[in-house]
């Protein structure tokens, strides 16, 4: 699976920085400016590391942690320009992986965060989703109806995945192009969308329960409720 990792920092040029060397290094990196731009990309997506500035234009870095970050179960480090031992000693304390001082080296952040996303896969465990009949492993990537394993496609279980990971919200079929195929720059037109959508629900259906919901004019909601 692709590793996702959220910047939150507030300067453009440094936020932009940032991407760009985690992305040649493999890595999706996801952008937000201010603490209300970071908590909608976590209600949107699964992130296995988070990069937190403390001065932030809408909030503090060390609240947000405490308040948000810490409930996503996502490590982090700050990044920031304070380096008052008492700040250390709070942000270490609110949970943080590490603390980087501006100004750092690029090529050490990036080893940081390779140790901690190599620490934190050692340790992490996802568990299944069990809804309905359906037990859906993502660590493995396994599906499960009834106790039978479920045989889909790659594609179809990364759309499976989305709908698991995003189970409140409305995915439009542009978001869906967008989460599964068009980050790997791959075009799919919206019919081979729908196509691999009614196959999935096919596949993971029982006749007791209705799992992926159309809501016309809009796209599809996971509609079972996960236990």
């Amino acid at each position: 699976m692709q590793i996702q990792i959220l910047v939150i920092e507030d300067d453009e040029i440094l936020n932009s920085g940032l991407c760009y060397n985690l992305q040649k290094r493999g890595i999706t990196p996801f952008s937000a400016y201010c603490v209300e731009e970071a908590k909608s990309l976590l209600k949107k997506e699964h992130f296995d590391l988070i990069l937190l500035d403390v001065n932030l234009p809408d909030g503090n870095g060390f609240d947000f942690a405490e308040e948000t970050v810490s409930r996503c179960n996502v490590p982090f480090l700050f990044l920031t320009a304070h380096n008052l031992e008492e700040e250390i000693i709070q942000g270490l304390r609110a949970g943080a992986e590490d603390y980087i001082v501006k100004p750092f080296s690029i090529r050490v952040l990036m080893e940081k965060i390779q140790a901690v996303l190599r620490r934190c896969s050692g340790t992490k465990k996802t568990e299944p989703y069990v809804c309905g009949s359906l037990t859906i492993d993502l660590e493995n990537r396994l599906v499960k109806n009834k106790g039978s394993l479920v045989s889909l496609t790659p594609t179809e279980f990364e759309i499976l995945e989305v709908f698991c990971r995003n189970r409140d919200q409305i995915l439009t079929k542009e978001v869906l192009l967008e989460k599964i195929w068009d980050r790997k720059e791959n075009y799919v037109n919206e019919h081979t969308l729908s196509l691999n959508v009614s196959r999935l629900r096919n596949k993971i259906s029982d006749g007791e329960h209705e799992y992926i919901k159309t809501i016309y004019g809009l796209g599809y909601k996971w509609a079972g409720e996960m236990q």
